[in-house]
């Protein structure tokens, strides 16, 4: 059975990058970081094996840094293919930027979280601004998360289930201690959480909105 279960884990990750929907931009070419800047502490957290990002171990995040929208996204519809191991924790932010060292000071972080115990907040949340607390996605399994932002509201999708629809209300300032936690143009960047995780990000697009 175990056998099997690698077999079968092997195999998924082996399948070539997919071809972008219409009208989406690929971020990610399945080979290599090109486009991408790894933060200056635990660099080696991050990967490339079977044309997937892995993500395995202390803290570190990867920014994208390449020329689509300059880096610089304001409406736009991202999907990201993720697979988790079981008790992993790990995150997708949006209107962020590039920071050396540390967690993101800006923008947001979308949740991946299937079975990671010691946080609540689930796949798919709009981490401490509208978390979700029910399990939207299984552990070995590859499942999509779609961002939408356009103005003031974000909508989250866990594989075509909605589970976040916010909108920034006037004068918002962000949660408690995290002041930049607003919508503002910003890049995309995935997260190593810590060395009990294992997070697989592949087949990441962009389609720009007006």
């Amino acid at each position: 059975m175990r056998k099997l279960l690698l077999f079968t884990l092997a195999a998924s990750l082996a399948m070539a990058a997919g071809k972008p929907e219409k009208g989406f931009t690929s971020l990610f070419n399945g080979k290599n970081f090109d486009g991408w800047t790894i933060a200056k502490e635990n660099e080696s957290t991050f990967s490339v094996k079977d044309g997937a990002i892995v993500a395995n171990g202390p803290r570190c995040h990867l920014y994208y840094t390449g020329k689509v929208g300059n880096h610089s996204f304001t409406n736009f519809e991202l999907k990201v293919d993720v697979m988790t191991k079981p008790n992993s924790n790990g995150g997708i932010y949006f209107a962020t930027q590039y920071l050396e060292k540390g967690w993101p000071e800006k923008g947001f972080e979308v949740q991946v979280n299937n079975t990671f115990e010691k946080d609540p907040r689930k796949t798919g949340s709009l981490y401490q601004v509208q978390d979700y607390k029910d399990r939207a996605a299984s552990d070995d399994k590859w499942f999509t998360e779609h961002i939408i932002v356009k103005g003031k509201n974000v909508q989250v999708f866990v594989d075509g289930k909605k589970v976040v629809d916010w909108t920034q209300p006037e004068g918002y300032a962000g949660p408690p201690n995290t002041p930049g936690r607003v919508l503002q143009p910003g890049t995309f960047a995935l997260q190593g959480h810590d060395p009990g995780s294992t997070i697989f990000y592949k087949n990441i697009r962009v389609k720009m909105l007006k």
